[in-house]
């Protein structure tokens, strides 16, 4: 075995346990100590500012300045009675992750000495340096300005001895550059159509929220091994590396007993998060080796946000205790699972109703199928934009392969709810319903809470499935924020509820029954979107000749996918209900595609590195091993050593084929990407490093997966997925 692998395994092996001091008690006696809720500011707020903040959480209402120092002061004091010393504005930049500066709870003062101090400016905006954030050409490099704002809806924590304020980030001169912006001018859209349509139901309803439970799926290795894979280390995944012998094809790693290391971690990271207010409550192991997965209890879409990105970096600084390393890459291992981040999405009342769970009478499950239908409508209406949505260079790697949902958007609904839209087809006339066709359609709409009792299948080849009481966005990638998908959906949802409102209006004045009016604008969108609706195999080559066949689009690749962010549909979708400019979201298409190039070249450059340093010299040192010993039975056998060294030189050969592909394909790569580089867009640069450029990967990892099943494992430098994919 190589020197560094050896040294990588031995580290493994010799670890010492982590000995955790959990505090005592359950959780329900510690759970958000961390977090600057309810309980908190009744504590360290005048009933005033209080009432301030709930608004603000509660109403959307706006903070006066003098409540702000009111907060600000109540909020300082709060923390520094749990030992924090510093403050920052959290917010989620186009990067894909976290951002945080920190600063100190004082101010100076004469003669040396220093104030705490921390008032509603502090509180409400920062001017940090926007130069250096992804802006997709809003901002030049020597205009830096840009700011973060208090986002009230989202509440303070306390992670290490920081306080930690969730905020926006803004340029100079206005232009969201982050995630949070437009995804909190979504959640207006779509509480502002919704619970217009709801006053058809529900006078009652005066405020609709939108409700996220994701799933957040990752891979555990030891961090030893990690820290001697240069690919994982740098870009997430492993660029090299044969299947084991044993990998998920037993199935008895899904749903087993968690391995004790695992278990640690996650007791330990889920203590972590109970503390921050997040309510991570399931766990359990996933289909392929060391992939384990956990998911929270619904929250309101904003907050679920927040907590996801929270979540992965708690992960990430928690593995770092155990000696382990956490993979979010949606592929970081070939020829298993890959990791998504299911998005369960649903809309919720302020009377306590869930719009997408149907009732127990025909009234309030006419309810339900009309938020119902106008989702699937909304989806056919705009599912390549949703396929956009979750579109990166890591997810290319996943979609349509070991259980991850195709690229290709349909909508599932079981066979049941499929019967019950197609009676609504069937039944349902222009003009006045007869009284025995309103009395079929109520029996039809009053069974459906008896079929979805039984409605419990899923369907795991779906991108979007409805599973009961919500539609599970499945295509969404591992490490993705779960903003850009939730931002889209309501989007198009909050449009296409716009469009049913004024079309259920214009019959009513016409003197069209209620009722009628909405059966029969429902019964336009079922026939409209039936085209979207598959009850079938996803991953079947049958299945990419039907879609077809329907005008559905199979987008493959990232840089395809992405034009949906351009196309005058969606400029005018998000213009019209002020979610992003034109300007914005030019700027967001900008940025996405340089963020798949970047991702491209560094594998690139990665690839050509391992290669050159690592398993062409390992090669060329296995290689010699077998000419000495061929040299060695020339000089015993005479003439005859040819028969008896046979399988030497044939592995001889075999082994500068492989080093000869590698090696020119590396060469050929590298002048690909140059030319790429030298591209005048980022358009342009992203097609060429898809077509380009990434075919060469493949082409290099397959001679080189063969040579590591030949050669000596003392010999090869990388550890192996026999090695990686079992927790020690």
């Amino acid at each position: 075995m190589s020197t560094r692998r050896f040294a990588a395994l031995e580290r493994s092996l010799n670890r010492k346990p982590i000995e955790i001091d959990y505090p005592e008690g359950q959780i329900s006696t510690f759970f958000g100590s961390n977090v600057f809720g309810y309980d908190a500011m009744k504590a360290f707020l005048s009933d005033e500012a209080f009432n301030s903040v709930r608004d603000a959480m509660e109403k959307g209402t706006s903070i006066e300045r003098k409540m702000a120092d009111q907060v600000a002061s109540g909020m300082k004091a709060w923390a520094i009675s749990k030992g924090v010393t510093h403050y920052t504005h959290w917010f989620q930049p186009l990067t894909g992750t976290t951002a945080e500066k920190h600063d100190g709870f004082f101010d100076p003062i004469e003669n040396g000495r220093v104030v705490e101090k921390f008032d509603g400016g502090q509180l409400v905006q920062q001017e940090p340096d926007a130069s250096s954030f992804p802006s997709g050409g809003i901002r030049n490099t020597f205009e830096a300005r840009g700011y973060t704002a208090w986002d009230p809806t989202s509440p303070a924590f306390i992670w290490g001895k920081t306080l930690c304020i969730p905020t926006i980030f803004v340029s100079y001169t206005g232009e969201a550059l982050d995630f949070k912006t437009p995804l909190l001018k979504s959640i207006h859209a779509l509480d502002k159509a919704a619970t217009n349509v709801c006053q058809y139901f529900d006078k009652n309803v005066t405020k609709v929220f939108t409700t996220l439970g994701w799933e957040q799926e990752y891979f555990l290795i030891d961090a030893a091994l990690f820290n001697v894979r240069f690919d994982l280390q740098q870009t997430g995944r492993t660029l090299f590396g044969a299947s084991p012998a044993k990998g998920q094809q037993l199935e008895d790693h899904y749903w087993g007993s968690i391995p004790d290391r695992a278990a640690a971690f996650m007791h330990d990271f889920e203590h972590e998060c109970h503390l921050l207010g997040i309510p991570v409550k399931t766990r359990h192991n996933e289909v392929a080796p060391a992939q384990f997965e956990c998911a929270p209890v619904f929250e309101e879409v904003s907050v679920a946000v927040d907590h996801n990105q929270l979540l992965m970096d708690v992960m990430e600084k928690v593995a770092l205790r155990h000696n382990l390393r956490v993979l979010l890459h949606e592929k970081p291992y070939a020829g298993v699972n890959g990791s998504g981040k299911h998005n369960n999405w649903s809309m919720a009342t302020n009377t306590g109703k869930n719009l997408l769970s149907p009732g127990k009478t025909p009234k309030t499950n006419l309810m339900f199928l009309t938020f119902f239908v106008n989702t699937i409508r909304a989806v056919y209406e705009h599912a390549d934009l949703m396929r956009a949505s979750i579109a990166s260079a890591n997810n290319d790697h996943r979609l349509g392969a070991n259980e991850a949902p195709p690229a290709i958007m349909s909508v599932f609904l079981g066979e049941q709810l499929t019967k019950v839209l197609d009676e609504i087809e069937k039944n349902v006339h222009g003009g006045k319903l007869s009284p025995e066709e309103k009395t079929n359609i109520k029996l039809d709409i009053g069974k459906i809470p008896d079929i979805l009792k039984d409605n419990t299948d899923r369907n795991r080849t779906s991108p979007f499935a409805f599973t009961g009481n919500k539609f599970e966005f499945r295509a969404v990638g591992s490490s993705a924020n779960c903003a850009g998908p939730m931002t889209v959906m309501n989007a198009i949802v909050a449009e296409q509820l716009n469009k049913f409102q004024a079309e259920v209006n214009a019959l009513l004045d016409k003197k069209v029954e209620k009722d009628v009016a909405i059966l029969q604008v429902l019964k336009k969108y079922i026939v409209e979107s039936k085209w979207i609706r598959f009850e079938g195999n996803g991953y079947g080559e049958e299945w990419k000749k039907e879609a077809k066949r329907r005008g559905l689009n199979n987008i493959p690749t990232t840089p395809q996918a992405l034009e949906a962010y351009v196309s005058k549909k969606t400029f005018q979708l998000f213009e019209n209900l002020n979610i992003l400019n034109h300007r914005e979201q030019e700027a967001r298409y900008d940025i996405a595609l340089e963020t798949y190039t970047k991702k491209i070249q560094i594998e690139g450059r990665i690839m050509a590195d391992v290669v050159a340093n690592q398993i062409i010299p390992a090669a060329i040192r296995y290689q010699h091993t077998l000419v000495e010993n061929v040299n060695g039975m020339k000089n015993i056998l005479g003439t005859d050593y040819k028969a008896a060294a046979n399988l030497q030189l044939q592995m001889i050969k075999e082994i500068s084929e492989h080093i000869a592909v590698i090696k020119t394909s590396a060469d050929k790569m590298t002048e690909e990407r140059k030319k790429a580089n030298n591209l005048d867009s980022p358009k342009k640069q992203a097609i060429a490093y898809c077509e380009k450029v990434k075919p060469y990967f493949d082409e290099i990892r397959y001679h080189s997966d063969k040579l590591e099943a030949m050669i000596d494992d003392e010999v090869w430098p990388l550890p192996k997925y026999r090695e990686m994919l079992f927790l020690k």
